[in-house]
């Protein structure tokens, strides 16, 4: 079964960086384009980043160009997520997300929580 688990969330001060971390197993991960979304608390879930099966091509929601940079390591069956300069409201669980033969698939989610 596909299965999707994250790691790398903390809390971070404003201006500081994480790296999140997403492995897959389940299907055949070198084929399938993978996302990361977030949702905070009272809001709904939000595509952040997207990259293609080869990592070549790579998207970003408007407000965090610039600060975070999805990539792919097909090898090793891991999508990361390096978010820079992080500020106040990127406070949010991270899902790492694929869609699969039609079905859209959810890790269990990473806190990253942004304070001083």
């Amino acid at each position: 079964q596909v299965q999707l688990v994250e790691s790398g969330g903390g809390l971070v001060q404003p201006g500081g960086s994480l790296r999140l971390s997403c492995v897959a197993s389940g299907f055949t991960f070198s084929l399938a384009a993978m996302n990361w979304y977030r949702q905070a608390p009272g809001k709904e879930r939000e595509l952040v980043a997207f990259i293609n099966f080869d990592g070549s091509i790579t998207n970003y929601a408007d407000s965090v160009k610039g600060r975070f940079t999805i990539s792919k390591d097909n090898a090793k069956n891991m999508v990361y997520l390096q978010i820079n300069s992080l500020k106040p409201e990127d406070t949010a669980t991270y899902y790492c997300n694929v869609r699969w033969r039609a079905v859209g698939y959810w890790g269990q989610g990473t806190q990253v929580t942004v304070s001083s």
